[in-house]
Formats: structure tokens, sequence, C-alpha cells
């Protein structure tokens, strides 16, 4: 994996206290679905932002997919050293780094950025200034005493309150009152004072100075004895008569409260209940909504690695079962669809005399071809019987399939073997089309794609097949040679045999991808013409011929597909197959010459 950083931002814009932003990009494997599987994606770290690009070369085109990272959850994975899961909210990100020490590096990079963001931390109220803080801590506040009201203080409690409140109101008001009673007795002895003042000024007129005359005080100043004006219109305040209205006021102000307090007793139960009610309804639209989202969740993620095939799948071997099971279905339905709709279009395929299959080759894989057909010869013809442990699974009319239970290191190994009796065609005519790669996609619905990498004779090639996906198993592709032989019988009554046989090889034009798990094979298509003397002198024709066929396999899928979800499916695909194979060599030489 490739990658490269550079640092972003400046110095008059980012807090000296924080370390900088850090760019960060490279190639990632990011999880697209199920049907391509991992892909190798440019991903760039910027800006507290994850994008990626289909390529380095493509980013000018703009991203195609972004996450912000303030709410991201990283997740590295349990058993893969290589992978991160980023969640933000629904959506899920599946990486995978070309090793470890990457991965760590990825990890590291995205948590910095995650504290840089100040998404719920001390520094971004230092940042951003004093004021950010007062008015934080200040909703705070509120929102605690929000908080604290709504976790259960009942109404009665704050009834309390109100009436410590209301007694704490009339001591003050006595206190008040008091305050105001002195300062009545004080205005009403000023007055008196006055009044024995004025009475001693008439009784002593020598004494007294002329209205506006000036008593000279200690500083020196000059002041007026008396205003011209009465005491009373001086004063200008009834204190007596301010305070009985204070009172009568704060008393009509406590005996409404008094009244309101008495309403709200009444009134608790009855919104009580009310609250209860919503509280009730509330419970049951959450309970729905998470429901929902859960429901959501699992279909987002269905279908994500995690629930592929492989050693710590989260499906188990139930659902695994039915969601193969269910693939299988809908492609036997599209199948049965396309068959309806197509037209055969008659292939004609030159078919070289007998004679030219029933000689070894002289090719490089001469020698292996020579003990694979040897081998089969000699095994493959022996009778189901005996101390060889074969299963009959499936009888249906002149078709039998057997199997032997094998596994090796977990992986499902189990040979299988089919006998078959076909009336009308010959071994030659069944061989041929099974080998034929001309019209290999008539009637093999399996395959997704076919090519022949290497024609190494003219009865030998080595084909390169890939298998149309069955989620969530994995898809799997084959790399194998494909020879035909005749084998001629030793005894004039027996005979003879025709074989196809198919087993895995190596080659440079098609070495294994990550993105199918390769297969190996070893397959023989066996076949024996047996002929019933025609009546009279007529002709042999097809209702005298009867084809007998002996089908073996030996397949080890790889991967970790469950052992019972193998066995379930060989059950009912192989005598599938064997039957539409069969009926497509019955359908191409109807009318046509018999090839012996």
């Amino acid at each position: 994996m490739s990658e490269k950083s550079s640092s972003s931002g400046s110095d008059e814009d980012v807090d000296p206290e924080s370390a900088q932003h850090v760019e960060l990009g490279g190639v990632l494997s990011k999880w697209t679905n199920y049907i391509h599987g991992w892909q190798d994606r440019w991903v760039v770290l910027k800006n507290n932002t994850l994008s990626y690009y289909k390529s380095e070369d493509e980013r000018e085109y703009g991203c195609r997919g972004s996450l912000c990272l303030s709410k991201a959850v990283i997740t590295p994975h349990e058993f893969d050293e290589c992978r991160i899961d980023i969640s933000v909210n629904d959506s899920v990100w599946y990486l995978r780094a070309e090793d470890p020490e990457h991965r760590l590096q990825w990890i590291e990079s995205i948590e910095l950025h995650k504290a840089e963001s100040g998404y719920g931390s001390e520094t971004s109220l230092r940042r951003h200034g004093s004021m950010l803080s007062l008015t934080s801590a200040a909703s705070a506040l509120s929102a605690t005493s929000t908080s604290s009201f709504k976790k259960g203080h009942r109404l009665r409690e704050k009834l309390s309150e109100m009436e410590t409140f209301r007694d704490i109101l009339c001591r003050q008001v006595d206190t008040l009152q008091k305050y105001f009673d002195s300062c009545a007795d004080v205005v009403s002895k000023d007055e008196f004072q006055r009044d024995r003042v004025e009475e001693d000024e008439e009784d002593f007129p020598t004494t007294a100075r002329a209205e506006g005359e000036h008593n000279q005080n200690n500083n020196g100043s000059k002041e007026k004895l008396f205003p011209p004006a009465s005491p009373k219109s001086m004063n200008g305040i009834d204190f007596k008569g301010e305070a009985i209205t204070f009172k009568a006021t704060t008393a009509g102000i406590l005996s409404t409260l008094s009244h309101c307090i008495e309403l709200m007793v009444k009134r608790e139960d009855s919104w009580q209940k009310r609250l209860d009610k919503e509280l009730d309804k509330r419970r049951r639209v959450e309970d729905a909504y998470k429901s929902a989202m859960n429901e959501m969740k699992k279909k987002s993620h269905y279908g994500g690695p995690d629930y592929e095939e492989g050693p710590n799948s989260l499906i188990n071997e139930d659902e695994f079962f039915d969601a193969v099971e269910a693939a299988l279905d809908r492609q036997d339905k599209i199948e049965e669809q396309c068959q309806s709709e197509k037209v055969r279009i008659p292939r004609i395929t030159p078919v070289p005399p007998g004679d030219a299959y029933s000689t070894i080759g002289t090719h490089r894989f001469a020698a292996k071809v020579e003990e694979m057909v040897q081998n089969h010869m000699t095994y493959s013809l022996q009778d189901v019987g005996g101390d060889a442990n074969w299963q009959l699974v499936i009888e249906e009319g002149e078709m039998k399939v057997y199997r032997r239970e094998v596994e090796e290191n977990g992986i499902v190994l189990d040979p299988l073997k089919a006998t078959h009796a076909v009336k009308g065609v010959t071994g030659h005519e069944v061989c041929h089309y099974f080998w034929d790669t001309a019209v290999r996609m008539d009637w093999e619905t399996t395959i997704e794609n076919f090519n022949v990498v290497e024609t190494v004779s003219d009865n030998a090639v080595i084909v390169y097949q890939t298998h149309k996906r069955v989620w969530p198993a994995s898809q799997r592709d084959v790399l194998y040679l494909s020879a035909i032989r005749k084998i001629l019988a030793t005894n004039e009554n027996d005979p003879d045999t025709w074989l196809v046989c198919n087993f895995s090889v190596d080659h440079d034009k098609a070495l294994p991808t990550n993105r199918c798990v390769r297969a190996k094979i070893n397959v023989a298509m066996i076949c024996q013409t047996l002929v019933s003397p025609p009546e009279g002198d007529k002709e042999i024709s097809r209702d005298n011929i009867l084809c007998k066929i002996t089908y073996v396999a030996n397949v080890n899928p790889g991967g970790w597909a469950p052992a019972s979800v193998l066995r379930a499916v060989a059950k009912r695909e192989y005598p599938k197959f064997l039957k539409r194979f069969t009926s497509f060599v019955q359908e191409k030489t109807a009318g046509k010459p018999i090839l012996f």
C-alpha cells in the first residue's frame, strides 16, 4: 500500500497548544458489495473528513463518498489484523490495510483528527474564547436544573417550597410594617416639637426672628429655622396609610397564591394521569423506533463482509443454508425464463473420427492424462457395493447418486458417483457434448465466465471458468484440463468406452485472485453404448441404443463453507445437472445420424 502525508493549516489560525492537522492518503481495500467484494480505493484523511476515490488519478473528478469523523466510531476487527470498521450512524465502511502496521497508522491518524476537531473537548472552549465558556456553563446549569426537575421532583415538593416562600414573605411584611410604624412615630414626634416651638415664639415675640431669617450653624453656613410650608405639606407622604395599603395588597397576593395552590393540588391527580398516559405512549413509540432502527441496521449490514463465508462469519449454518437455497431457487427461476425465451442457435461442430481419440497424446500433460484415464477405468467403474462405503442419497428412475463422506482439515471432500441410463444416444455423443467447449454455455447454467486458456492437442484443452456467485458463499473459479478419450474394448463382446476427464492444473495465464476461491476438481464422464438388435432387416435406430453413464466427481471447494451446506447443495444440484445435460444431448441428436 502506498501512502503519503502532508501538513495542512497555518500557524495563525491553529492553536499552538494543539497539534496541526495531518493529511493522509493511500490505497486501502474497501468492501463494495457481495458481488464485487473488496476493491482497492484511494482514501484521503483531511480536515476531520475521510473520503475515498476510485483511484489516485481520479481525484480531480471528485470523491465517491466521505465520512465526517466527529461522531465516527473506529473499530479494529477482532480477528482480521488488517481491517478497520468505521461507522457513523447507519453508514459503515469496511476497510483493509496492506498490513497491521499500516492499519495502526490509519487508526492513529483518524483518532488524531477526531481529537483536533474540538468535538466535546475542553480545548474547544478555550479556543473559541471565554464568552463561549460562560455561555456553555450557563446552558449546562440550566439543563441540569431542568433535568433535575424532570427526574422526580413532584408537584407536592414544589408546593412545599411555595409554602416556605410564603412564610418568609409574611415575616418580611411584618418587618417592613414595624419599620413603617417607627417612621410614622418619628414624624409624629417631629410635628409635636414644631408645634411647641411655634407656641413659644408666639408668647415671646422679641426673641422671634422675621420669616426668612437664618441661623448661623457651626460650619458658617446659614439655614432657615423653618420652611414657610406647614410640616404636613412638607413631609407629603402618609407612611401609615402606605403601610396599610402595602399590607392589604400583600395579603391579597398571598390569599390568591393560597387559592392557586389549592387548585393545583386538586388538579395534580388529573395531570398525573395524563402524564402517565403520555409517558406510556412515548415508551411505545421509542420501542417501535428502536425496533425499526435495529431492522434497518440488520438490513444495511447484512451482506457485509462479516456475513460472508469465512472462518469468523457471523452467519450460522441454518441461515447460510437458507440464503444459499434461496439464491439457487432464484437462479433456477431465471434459467427457466431464459430457456423458454431462448431460441437455440444450431452449432455445427466438426466431430473427428473415433480413432482420433483412441491414441495417447504427446503434449506435456499426456502422461498425467493417461494416469487419470487408467485410474478412472480401474476404480470409477467398480461396483458401489462391498467395502467402498458408498451411500445412496438419490434415486430417480434409472438415475442413482451415491456419496462417501470425507473431510480433510474441516473441508468437505465427499467423492460423488452417479449412474444413469439414457435412451436414444451413444456414449460418443454424450462425451462429445460434455467435452465440446463450443456448446458448454448451452447446457451449463452455473457458469458466469468461460474461456479456453490453451488448446494442448486435438482432444485436450485447458479451461478457466468462474461460477455464478451464490451468496453468502464466496465465488469459485476452476482451472482444469479437459481431455476426451476412447478406450477400445479388450473383449469383442464388450462395448468400447468413451471417457472425458477434467482435472485441475496450473497455468501462468490464469493465476488465482483474491476475488474468487480456487476450487480443485477431478471429474470423469464415462459412457458405454449398448445396442439391441433391430427386428428383421431394419437398420439400427435410436430406439435400439442405450447409453450407460457413470459420472464421478471429487471436488475440493476450498474456503470455509459449512459441511452440512455443501452436502445439501451437492445432493440438490448434481441430479439436476445430470438430467439437464442428458436432456440437452437427446435434444441435440434427435433426427441426426447416430455417432458411434
